[in-house]
């Protein structure tokens, strides 16, 4: 088996980072933009996995308009759900090791403490129970090389995102109102990338169990604090940022309150969990500037 990548969604802010972390180690690999691979077409994808001939394909494609999920779930779950069905039921057939990136949203996100990846799920918005389907269809037709990978609150130089949003606002506005009542952890792509390597690599080498992982930064946050700390890094005045709640910005889509997660499982395959988000927010702030 050759140790080649396919990258699906490659044109997205996540999929653009793990070619780059690819192409820093010299790894041979093929990215497709939703324009020349439609996930959701079965033949489509028997083909590209038979020109290509991965031994890794990692699934960054996906609906994330979580919102917009709402009213419009059927097409959501054809991406989110049907997608990956079609990626594992021709990986499984071509012997190919799955990454699937998925999301917090499939709690109910009403925890106290960190969801471990055996914790039960409970989608309480469209795009999470889309997103839980293509979970499940992944761990069900590749029970011995399918990795879900959850992950929450992904920013990045490669597109449009929380922070190059208040990096643009602190610019413009005197003071900022940001919700302080719903907690999460803050990651950048690039950490993601990397993790998502390490660990088709160790699919390959047989020392990463397949399953669920949590791909989130160490540590946690509010909103409000991550906007805080933005401000921080930009050398503005963190005061000028307000904490509010979530009910001065109702959303079709309820967001989950709690949604931070466990990292216990990267020990099994090896491999250190993501680092804290605001050293990772430190990190990334020169690219993010670049890119706002």
């Amino acid at each position: 088996m050759s140790g080649s990548w396919l990258i699906t969604g490659a044109g997205g802010m996540l999929g653009q980072d793990v070619l780059a972390r690819l192409a820093e180690d010299g790894e041979q690999a093929v990215g497709l933009d939703r324009a020349a691979l439609d996930i959701t077409d079965a033949a489509a994808v028997r083909a590209a996995l038979a020109e290509h001939r991965p031994a890794v394909v990692v699934n960054c494609a996906a609906w994330t308009a979580v919102d917009d999920a709402e009213t419009r779930e059927d097409e959501a779950l054809r991406i989110n759900g049907d997608g990956p069905r079609r990626l594992a039921e021709a990986c499984a057939e071509q012997g190919v090791v799955l990454l699937q990136v998925s999301t917090d949203y499939v709690f109910a996100g009403d925890g106290e403490k960190p969801y471990p990846e055996d914790a039960p799920t409970g989608p309480r918005s469209a795009y999470g129970r889309t997103k839980l389907a293509g979970e499940q269809a992944v761990l069900e037709l590749l029970p011995e090389a399918g990795y879900v990978v959850r992950t929450a609150w992904l920013y990045g130089a490669g597109g449009p995102n929380f922070v190059r949003t208040m990096i643009k606002l602190e610019g413009i506005k005197d003071t900022l109102d940001v919700v302080d009542d719903q907690r999460g952890q803050p990651t950048w792509t690039a950490d993601l990338a990397d993790r998502l390597v390490l660990l088709g690599r160790g699919a390959l080498a047989g020392t990463a169990p397949a399953g669920v992982y949590h791909g989130t930064s160490s540590g946690e946050t509010t909103w409000f604090g991550f906007t805080r700390a933005i401000f921080e890094a930009l050398g503005a005045d963190p005061e000028r940022v307000r904490p509010t709640t979530s009910a001065a910005f109702v959303r079709p889509a309820p967001r989950p309150a709690y949604s931070v997660l466990g990292h216990d499982r990267w020990a099994e395959a090896g491999i250190e969990p993501i680092q804290d988000w605001s050293t990772a927010l430190r990190q990334a702030m020169p690219g993010l500037r670049t890119n706002s």
